[in-house]
């Protein structure tokens, strides 16, 4: 009888038969060699494998051992491999901070050939994001380090994809589902084109001239049309200009794409200050109000920005001054751009954390009740209308006399602000006063909680970190429904006539009967006469 084993040292076969005295010891070391040798995937050999089969055997020595070989082998194999899936449930899926991390890994792709750009090649509107951090931190404000880094990193994506003249990280707004980080931009107005603001205006006024045409065919007594004129929308401001001289740019988590936010019409503004509503981080999510938002969220969100950029953007006193055109306006109001002050060298500490508050000022224009920031007449229109009655004239009339609104300049001091029940609008702080030599000062809006601003020499910043709402000295309650419309009064062209009794009614009988005879005795002559005459 003869086998065949793989020797240690090749995979060359030989046969190997009864052993003599002297190959014993040698064919003994080859057959150990090839169990130890022989292993799995999981990297168990055949020796081992064996003996903890002998070692199962000897500790529980069952009787019936010789059966129960294969099923011992098979049992410490499973408890050796470790299960690919759990039999109770199937494993969960990634989570969230998983994908998130997939998302973020293109931030810190590195860029190629950077060590060939020189000085003018690396300048770009990107700001020092982590030097902003380090201030707010001192105030005890911020994102931490970890997450200003990522933001820091995900502004850069957005300056690589655009073009902009001045870029600032805005802010946070925390949503039910997700967070918004905002990115504020200037750039010129020539390049910022929306295609989908034009087309959506196209669609608007395409729909009005249908509606205006409508005209149904086959009617012989068309219905009557309304004469009512609804009162013109007041129109909202260019991009560019007031509050829309910046566009903003927002993303869920630093990493993901960048999604720039449309511009905001006034009738947007009016109805955000009637209304209170968590934003959930969804930009196409439908707001369910009273009054209805004319939008969707991220119209909303673009709202809530505008109005709390132009309450709580503030800047050292000094900072920005008006060119000389704009100091030659005999309006204040009138007032829409200010340029840098070379001359300023930075505020003192004592200035800033001055009680009365005038070392801070507000480089934003205040946005007044209609929604604008610059007044828009509502007799415009009129005025290019020809008049036809006297009605017209008499609304004409009307509209002259509305007095233009008017808000506080720009460049005002923060300590003019109205005071919300005997507290200021501002509360004024050091960093620190142990160190106050290296402190900075910053300022807090009792107003819009979460709105920060520091200043130390001639390096400041605005930030906001909040839920989007305006602080309420009183519970939030919807507006109340429009009060019903008044009866339309009585009169005798409308009433309704009395039932005639039985002897009215034979009498106005009797009376036709009279007047049919009559006509006919009448008719009997006239015939009569003709005849004649004929004759």
């Amino acid at each position: 009888m003869s086998t065949t084993i793989n020797s240690y040292y090749g995979d060359q076969q030989q046969p190997l038969g009864s052993p003599d005295g002297g190959d014993l010891e040698k064919h003994y070391i080859d057959a150990k060699a090839y169990i130890l040798s022989a292993t799995t995937k999981d990297g168990t050999n055949l020796y081992d494998h064996l003996a903890h089969c002998i070692t199962r055997l000897l500790i529980d020595q069952p009787r019936d051992g010789t059966d129960l070989v294969e099923d011992i082998s098979k049992n410490i194999k499973s408890e050796a491999t470790p299960p690919q899936h759990d039999t109770l449930r199937d494993r969960p899926a990634q989570d969230s901070e998983h994908i998130l991390a997939e998302e973020q890994k293109p931030l810190f792709d590195k860029a190629d050939h950077t060590e060939e750009l020189d000085d003018e090649a690396l300048q770009s509107p990107l700001p020092h994001i982590l030097e902003q951090a380090y201030y707010f931190e001192q105030a005890g404000i911020g994102l931490g380090k970890d997450e200003s880094y990522r933001i820091w990193l995900s502004l850069k994506q957005l300056v690589d994809k655009g073009q902009f003249e001045k870029l600032r990280f805005w802010g946070k707004i925390f949503g039910t589902q997700k967070n918004y980080y905002i990115a504020e931009v200037e750039h010129n107005v020539e390049d910022d084109t929306d295609d989908n603001e034009i087309n959506e205006e196209a669609h608007i006024n395409d729909d009005n001239k249908e509606g205006d045409g409508e005209e149904i065919e086959g009617e012989e007594d068309p219905l009557p049309k309304s004469t009512y004129k609804p009162p013109s929308a007041v129109p909202k401001e260019e991009r560019g200009t007031g509050v829309n001289k910046f566009t903003y740019y927002v993303c869920n988590h630093p990493g993901t794409s960048w999604v720039k936010l449309p511009i905001v019409t006034p009738a947007q503004i009016s109805q955000a200050r009637l209304i209170k509503h968590f934003f959930t981080g969804d930009l196409n999510k439908e707001i369910t109000s009273y009054p209805a938002y004319p939008g969707t969220e991220k119209n909303y969100l673009r709202a809530q920005i505008a109005r709390i950029s132009a309450t709580t953007h503030v800047s050292p006193a000094g900072k920005f001054k008006f060119s000389e055109e704009e100091e030659e306006s005999e309006e204040e109001g009138a007032r829409e751009n200010y340029q840098e002050n070379e001359d300023f060298k930075g505020a003192a500490l004592s200035e800033l954390l001055d009680e009365e508050l005038n070392g801070w000022v507000h480089h934003v224009q205040y946005i007044l009740p209609q929604g604008r920031t610059k007044w828009w007449n509502p007799g415009e229109n009129a005025d290019k209308e020809e008049e036809e009655n006297e009605e017209e004239e008499e609304m004409k009339a009307e509209t002259e006399e509305i007095e233009p609104e008017q808000g506080p300049p720009l460049l005002t001091p923060i300590g003019a602000d109205v005071e919300i029940q005997n507290t200021k609008a501002w509360t004024a702080k050091i960093s620190s006063n142990l160190i106050p030599q290296y402190a900075c000062a910053f300022v807090r809006s009792n107003l819009w909680p979460g709105a920060y601003a520091f200043a130390r020499g001639t390096v400041w910043e605005n930030i906001y970190v909040g839920f989007g709402h305006k602080y309420a000295t009183t519970d939030y309650g919807p507006e109340l429904p429009p009060l019903p419309a008044n009866e339309y009064s009585d009169g005798p062209e409308i009433g309704e006539a009395e039932d005639p009794s039985p002897e009215e009614e034979a009498k106005a009988r009797a009376a036709e009967e009279q007047a049919v005879d009559e006509g006919e005795e009448e008719e009997q002559e006239e015939e009569v006469d003709n005849e004649e005459n004929d004759d």
